[in-house]
């Protein structure tokens, strides 16, 4: 079975949903509350082991209820914690607004991922080991770029997601062999606003770029080959949240398992696109059967 390796954060989520999401100042009427787990690391990861692959999570939670529950979460969903530490104090928090159209604000407290600034003992024993490795940004960049290069010495397909938006240093771009950036994180990136234009420059940077337009689907990139836009399932969204790592997680495990771009791409479209009819994080990722069923009446 394809092993994926996720160095990430792991964070509890806590939703509210409103008509409209508050302008600076002004205080608006949710109609719900809820607390899910979630944060990009443990999203990936559960929509990896959801799509069929082996998942290993290396990052930290707090010594918190929400740490205990994000622990039983993840190992409830098929994700092995063994490399998961517990450090003192609160586990990681997401302060997300969700609008009627699905439309989502969020605000990141690192908490016990603010703790993950280098590789443990055997958590390069561990990626030496996997298919491939995601990596994000709500952990400390030194961690990010240590696990980066753990993975370019095993010869290790690495996936970065470049979430929150941030510089880069060029030393982990070079150790990146696909970026999945978004449409802002690709503008924030290149300073160019049109995806293909902003794919286009990022290809200066890492050999593979893999846009994702929302609605719109997601536009491929590579060295020496034409941009491949590649269109998402058109469905009525509920709340975005989590969707793009929904994406990411089940594209990793399509590359993993040798599947051609053009058929991971769909494959992941259609996870994505399934998220978005469920309210929640995690709790909204398909498993592979889903994915399949939408995915094959796509191609019929």
């Amino acid at each position: 079975m394809t092993h994926i390796a996720v160095l990430g954060s792991t964070n509890m989520d806590l939703v509210a949903y409103v008509a409209k999401a508050p302008q600076r100042g002004e205080t608006v009427t949710g109609r719900e509350f809820r607390t899910i787990p979630g944060g990009k690391g443990a999203n990936q990861a559960v929509a990896a082991a959801r799509a069929g692959a082996d998942v290993s999570l290396i990052g930290a939670v707090g010594a918190d209820a929400f740490g205990s529950q994000l622990r039983s979460t993840l190992e409830h969903s098929g994700v092995d914690t063994d490399h998961l530490r517990t450090t003192e104090g609160p586990s990681g928090t997401a302060h997300i607004v969700v609008d009627d159209e699905g439309g989502n604000a969020i605000v990141v407290v690192p908490g016990a991922n603010g703790t993950v600034t280098a590789l443990a003992p055997g958590d390069e024993g561990l990626i030496a080991t996997v298919d491939a490795l995601l990596l994000q940004l709500e952990i400390p960049l030194a961690a990010v770029l240590a696990g980066a290069e753990a993975a370019r010495r095993h010869g290790v397909r690495t996936v970065l997601t470049p979430s929150p938006a941030q510089a880069l240093p060029p030393q982990l771009l070079s150790c990146v062999d696909l970026l999945v950036p978004n449409e802002y994180e690709a503008a924030a990136l290149t300073g160019v606003t049109d995806p293909r234009e902003a794919a286009a420059a990022l290809l200066d940077q890492v050999p593979e770029v893999v846009v994702t337009l929302g609605a719109a689907g997601c536009l491929y990139a590579a060295r020496g080959a034409a941009p491949l836009p590649v269109p998402a399932p058109q469905v009525t969204a509920v709340d975005s949240t989590g969707a793009g790592d929904t994406f990411v997680g089940t594209l990793a495990v399509a590359l993993a398992e040798g599947r051609e771009m053009p058929e991971a791409l769909a494959w992941a479209s259609a996870a994505a696109a399934l998220s978005v009819q469920r309210p929640g994080a995690s709790s909204s990722m398909p498993h592979r059967s889903e994915i399949d069923a939408l995915a094959s009446r796509r191609t019929s």
